[in-house]
């Protein structure tokens, strides 16, 4: 059965979303982009600390599940631009070990609030 999580430790959801939903042994997060838990909007920021908010928003959803960034499977990052691919692998890779989940990155023509990056993830719990 679905479950919804929700962490003072993230953005909070500002409209018909969860910041993530579990079934109790897969989470699955919203996509998450550069805004602080209290709010700040961190669109004119390089890509870099854009892609920095980003995931550690997502690692803190994924604590209040009690799951670190090891737990996570899959993750989708979408950028405004593939040319910043370089620069946000280059923050992606500080949060993960040598067993990096499977990702995919796309360019997308828009993103909410005019961010670069928007970043999703699936964890397990198991």
């Amino acid at each position: 059965m679905k479950r919804v999580i929700s962490s003072n430790d993230a953005p909070e959801a500002v409209g018909a979303y969860s910041q993530a939903t579990t079934d109790g042994e897969l989470v699955f997060t919203a996509g998450q982009i550069p805004m602080t838990p209290d709010g700040e909007l961190l669109s004119d920021e390089p890509i870099a600390t854009q892609a920095e908010q980003s995931l550690s928003n997502i690692q803190g959803v994924l604590s209040a599940e009690g799951l670190d960034m090891s737990d996570i499977l899959k993750v989708t990052v979408f950028l405004d631009d593939i040319d910043d691919f370089e620069e946000m692998n280059d923050t992606y890779s500080e949060f993960f070990d040598d067993e990096s989940p499977a990702r995919s990155a796309v360019e997308v023509a828009n993103l909410p609030k005019g961010v670069s990056v928007e970043i999703e993830a699936i964890a397990s719990s198991e």
